[in-house]
């Protein structure tokens, strides 16, 4: 995601970094750790894994966990960032998260050979940020309540949505990719990557603006209005993916890049013809759109209000990925209206048996088992084991599965459920082997 409703992002700033000794041995000294993981073969394999799930030639369900609550995760201080440096820190928080992360609670994760420099563009807001108000059950925690205010009214509201307008700071890019090479030499490669997985969504910013009931009624009272609304965010969001192609800023996902709201994104079918390793294009990579809000909405209004809409834009892409929270085991007749659709999101609320019988092996279910079990006063891993072989025995060994925990706000401060939780997983991902 580019943006965040939230908030304005500021641009990168084209500023030369100057470590100092006991800031680059951190460093180096987590990446050197990161670095003998990289080398280990079972990457490879894993990566194999993803790929046949993705081609709809799975040996197993794969196992991913991520939206972790990081703030109750830190065990013995392995979380605890020591560098000084604001640009140190950054980089320190990203390496001993992969770290702990491997170490914990991996799953089915694959850890490049390369560290990643990200290309320094700025792109500019939709012009319109919610305007809220928030209540906090926990201070150290981002999950926070929301009651948003409502800022779309009429017709002439709709012109508070601004096309984005993104600018590559070439000078930043190359000066972070310098600090980066300076500090991990003889460690770990680096490499300029650019904008990789898109996630797109106008429905979780339309709503934010609008307001819940608001919507609602209005998708039945004044029709008109909110196809407007919804066809001028996905023109917003398509002026800033002709940007992004024209200053050839996008990068392959079809790696161990999140796609949707699920798994990782290797496969054989991307980047797919025409493909111009020097200039990646949207239809060499994953698409993806869902509309969490649309819940209780029929089938025909979830096409009419959202799927038609999102057309224009997944259909720029190779393949693609739809759902998030919304249960679409009553929608799967919509959800065959899509181009190149590969995997859907099978949440904790869908119908499962219903959506099983009928997808089948058409596409890969991201199953996202529900973070609840995470959340309660005590710990069941014996009811989390159940839930996840249950879904797996209702698939009768047709589907292509992926188990995804995701969505966690809690571990009632014992990171320790969740490391059990992934050791569950993976024995039933084996236990349900081809």
């Amino acid at each position: 995601m580019l943006h965040d409703p939230s908030h304005h992002t500021p641009p990168p700033q084209a500023v030369e970094v100057q470590l100092g000794a006991a800031d680059r041995d951190r460093l180096r000294r987590l990446a050197g750790e990161l670095a003998a993981i990289a080398a280990l073969p079972v990457h490879a394999a894993k990566a194999r894994l993803w790929r046949q799930l993705n081609d709809l030639q799975s040996a197993r369900p794969m196992v991913w966990i991520n939206e972790l609550c990081w703030h109750e995760m830190n065990v013995d201080d392995e979380l605890t960032l020591r560098c000084e440096h604001p640009w140190a820190r950054d980089q320190e928080r990203e390496l001993r998260r992969t770290l702990y992360q491997w170490r914990h609670l991996p799953g089915d994760m694959v850890i490049d050979d390369h560290l990643a420099s990200p290309l320094m563009f700025h792109s500019t807001d939709f012009g319109i940020m919610e305007d809220v108000d928030i209540v906090r059950t926990d201070d150290s925690s981002d999950v926070v309540s929301r009651h948003f205010k409502i800022q779309i009214r009429d017709e002439a509201d709709l012109a508070k949505i601004k096309m984005p307008v993104v600018s590559h700071n070439e000078l930043a890019t190359e000066l972070h990719y310098q600090a980066m090479c300076a500090t991990y030499a003889g460690l770990m490669p680096v490499r300029k990557v650019g904008q990789t997985h898109l996630w797109f969504t106008p429905w979780d910013y339309l709503i934010r603006w609008w307001g819940i009931e608001e919507a609602m009624l209005d998708m039945l009272e004044r029709p008109e209005l909110v196809h407007a609304a919804v066809e001028r965010m996905v023109d917003a969001w398509l002026a800033e993916l002709d940007q992004l192609e024209a200053q050839n800023l996008l990068a392959l996902d079809c790696n161990n890049t999140r796609i949707g709201s699920g798994g990782y994104g290797y496969t054989r079918a991307l980047p797919g013809t025409p493909f111009d390793p020097a200039h990646v294009r949207p239809h060499n990579m994953w698409g993806c759109s869902n509309a969490q809000i649309f819940s209780e909405v029929s089938p025909e209004m979830h096409w009419a209000f959202a799927v038609q809409h999102d057309l224009r834009w997944l259909q720029r892409w190779g393949l693609t990925y739809y759902g998030c929270c919304e249960p679409l085991s009553g929608k799967i007749e919509v959800l065959r209206r899509i181009p190149n659709l590969r995997k859907i999101s099978v949440s904790p609320w869908c119908k499962t048996g219903q959506l099983i019988a009928q997808v089948g092996g058409d596409w890969v279910l991201s199953r996202k088992p529900s973070p609840a079990i995470l959340a309660e006063d005590a710990w069941h891993p014996g009811r989390a084991r159940a839930a996840l072989v249950e879904f797996m025995e209702a698939t009768g060994g047709r589907c292509h599965v992926e188990l995804i925990m995701k969505d966690i706000s809690t571990v009632r401060y014992q990171p320790q459920r969740l490391w059990e939780w992934e050791k569950i997983a993976m024995d039933v991902a084996e236990q349900f082997a081809r």
